[in-house]
């Protein structure tokens, strides 16, 4: 018997004939494999990753629309096949929508704060972004500090605006009691965004990364994201032409570039909710998105299972120890011999996410950004 029982107040199950169309599924696809609330609230004692669907837009100004994404994101993932059997994995339904969209982010929040502290990784099919909160006020309530990578093209501050999904990051930036420790927006379209806004980010030492450079260089989001508790990626960051649902902007990140960045939320061993938001059914094309975010999900499961291989950092003959020097800072650099990420150590001994480039330029007696920006943040 499950002991999350009680969680069936607030989803409803999934009626497997619809989303495979009767079709059935082929032995390896997940359809096949997953553990899923059907009509029974499946054991989630060995489960590591949680898929809950949440459909709930109020927050971006519809009302009363039936929200298909999270239906249609699980008819193309469950097509897929298995091939990390090392992860497993459940789907527990859709949550049933509130009376209004806070009592949806409390229902949200409960679903993940609980599974979260049973060490499980939750993953929110949106959705509007707004449900972003949820994942920030699970980590919020047991008051922790909190860092968040937000994937988005926008930089959702618009306090002009009446829809919440354009402002919600006010709260979670500046509410009070405030919990976060630490902001990275990740693949902002810097014509949709208003320079000083940028510049106020900065001055909350908050790190914004513009499209473009995330583009050419994207192995330097790895350690950006490792260090995160919660990662929420908005549609509105992928290209229109790998994402027909996305009618924010023709430019963005590619599909492989979508699923490298999910690849390096799957890999954290801090990260613990992760969101889709942003999916609109009825505005797909052949439901190219929702293949897409389908894929996504599959490159989750990837990095999950090579971050299990990792050694813990007191592990030492696992890593490769350098010692270096810049501006008179002695430091320690240690690099993984199973995944080949690095991580630096602070002035305070304790250990960041870092990445190669970090070690090159403190071996060339400069001191990396991200070394400074953490030490700034104390």
């Amino acid at each position: 018997m499950s002991d999350y029982l009680h969680l069936t107040d607030f989803l409803s199950p999934i009626n497997l004939h619809e989303i495979s169309q009767d079709e059935g599924y082929k032995d390896g696809q997940f359809g096949h494999i997953l553990s899923v609330y059907d009509g029974e609230m499946p054991d989630l004692d060995d489960i590591q990753i949680v898929i809950v669907g949440c459909g709930e837009q109020r927050g971006s100004g519809m009302i009363g629309s039936e929200n298909r994404a999270p239906d249609t994101i699980r008819r193309h993932f469950y097509q897929l096949y298995y091939w990390h059997t090392d992860i497993k994995i459940a789907d527990i339904g859709n949550l049933q929508p509130g009376a209004s969209f806070a009592d949806s982010y409390a229902a949200l929040k409960t679903v993940i704060k609980e599974l979260n502290d049973d060490g499980k990784l939750v993953v929110v099919l949106g959705g509007s972004h707004d449900l972003t909160l949820a994942q920030y006020h699970a980590n919020a309530d047991k008051k922790r500090q909190v860092e968040a990578s937000v994937v988005d093209a926008l930089i959702d501050l618009d306090m002009t605006s009446p829809f919440r999904n354009q402002n919600f990051l006010m709260e979670m930036l500046t509410g009070e009691p405030n919990y976060m420790r630490h902001y990275n927006h990740i693949g902002f379209q810097s014509y949709y965004v208003h320079p000083r806004m940028l510049e106020t980010m900065d001055k909350l030492r908050f790190d914004c990364y513009r499209v473009g450079h995330v583009k050419e260089t994207i192995e330097e989001m790895e350690p950006v994201i490792r260090n995160s508790n919660i990662f929420s990626f908005d549609i509105s960051s992928i290209a229109n032409a790998y994402a027909p649902a996305n009618n924010t902007s023709p430019n963005g990140f590619n599909g492989e570039e979508s699923c490298i960045l999910m690849q390096y939320a799957g890999m954290s061993p801090n990260v613990g909710s992760v969101g889709i938001y942003g999916y609109q059914a009825q505005n797909d094309r052949d439901e190219l998105t929702a293949r897409q975010i389908s894929q996504m999900l599959w490159y989750l499961l990837d990095g999950r299972s090579r971050g299990r291989r990792e050694a813990l950092l007191e592990q030492r003959d696992s890593f490769n120890e350098y010692h270096t020097a810049f501006a008179e800072v002695e430091t320690v650099f240690l690099q993984s011999k199973k995944t080949g990420r690095w991580w630096m150590q602070l002035p305070d001994k304790k250990y960041i996410a870092c990445s190669y480039k970090d070690y090159l330029l403190a071996s060339s007696n400069e001191i990396p950004e991200r070394w400074m920006r953490a030490q700034e943040r104390g």
